[in-house]
């Protein structure tokens, strides 16, 4: 039998039961899909930031990194999640990204972000489905390669002289019908809520997961590549929503990988709103392939004393003079 010839001809099957056992095959695997994407039996998050900046408490890369590993190990341990933390760069990139199911960058950004210069051999790691992750000052990369490579495999990205950096207090009322906004409920929060991003044209393969109407205090400083321009203000003051946090669906070049870019996080204390951090939880887990719980991934909302040992840990005091308590000492697990 030649390759080209049927082979329904040959094998008496009912193609109607066929069809339903495919389909039911097919809902049974979507709804229990899992991470691993290369199939070794464990979860690899690659994790590369910087240790921190900004001072105490605030852009606490390496802190909020290993916080997010701790909460997502201990929702998920059929998953056998494997954390890598990188600071900045992993010297032996071959090793660091082997078998990566997703990446987070919570660093500093702009110029001195990690991608910078690697760019080429980032994308091939992207191009394997690998998910992504970028928070905070992790979004912001130069106009550029890194730009190119961002929109590719996050779908947004700041973008000087377009996006602004204010601080101002967000409020998230309503929510999409996506597993990253699962169990999201309205709250608000102050942050420097990065927006106005560069997204995909035409918003293709995003979608908004927390959007905000900014106030027009927020554009009370003076044009400049971070805090102001003409289509911005444009945008305020026609009361635009703006997306501070969204998903990414790349596509078959990429092997449908995921992406997840969150502005927020300038604040360390911040992950004691409980939808704060469920939005982040889910966003880094969705990139992995992992489940989400109709309810969101649901944790113990961390006292300041925790949050203040966790960075403390990992970041240092950084001339605040502040110490890491000694009843913090049995209270450090998530």
């Amino acid at each position: 039998m030649s390759i080209s010839e049927p082979t329904l001809s040959v094998h008496r099957t009912n193609p109607v039961r066929s069809f339903l056992a495919l389909g039911i095959l097919f809902l049974v695997s979507a709804f229990t899909a899992k991470a691993d994407v290369n199939g070794d039996g464990k979860t690899v998050i690659c994790f590369v930031g910087h240790q921190t900046s900004h001072g105490f408490m605030k852009h606490e890369y390496s802190a909020g990194n290993h916080l997010i590993e701790e909460w997502l190990k201990a929702k998920y341990p059929d998953a056998k999640i494997e954390g890598r933390h990188a600071i900045p760069w992993p010297d032996n990139e071959e090793e660091f990204f082997k078998d990566a199911d997703g990446v987070v960058f919570f660093c500093t950004g702009g110029g001195r972000h990690p991608v910078n210069g690697h760019v080429q051999e980032f994308d091939r790691i992207m191009r394997k489905g690998v998910g992504l992750a970028c928070l905070h000052y992790g979004v912001e990369v130069p106009i550029g390669p890194s730009a190119k490579g961002m929109l590719a495999w996050m779908g947004g990205y700041f973008e000087t002289n377009w996006s602004v950096n204010p601080h101002w207090v967000a409020e998230f009322k309503t929510f999409q019908d996506h597993p990253v906004a699962n169990g999201v409920k309205p709250f608000e929060s102050d942050d420097e809520w990065y927006f106005h991003m560069r997204f995909q044209e035409g918003m293709k393969g995003v979608t908004p997961v927390l959007s905000a109407v900014a106030p027009k205090e927020t554009m009370k400083r003076k044009d400049g590549p971070h805090s102001g321009n003409p289509t911005v203000r444009k945008a305020v003051e026609a009361g635009e929503p703006q997306h501070v946090a969204w998903t990414y669906q790349r596509g078959e070049d990429y092997r449908n990988g995921r992406g997840f870019g969150f502005t927020g996080l300038h604040y360390h204390a911040n992950w004691q709103e409980d939808s704060f951090r469920k939005t982040v939880l889910n966003g880094v887990a969705w990139t992995l392939g992992l489940e989400i719980p109709k309810g969101g991934i649901e944790t113990e909302k961390p006292t300041m004393e925790f949050l203040e040992a966790n960075a403390l840990k990992y970041g240092g005091d950084q001339g605040s003079k502040k110490k890491k308590p000694a009843a913090a000492q049995k209270k450090t697990k998530p």
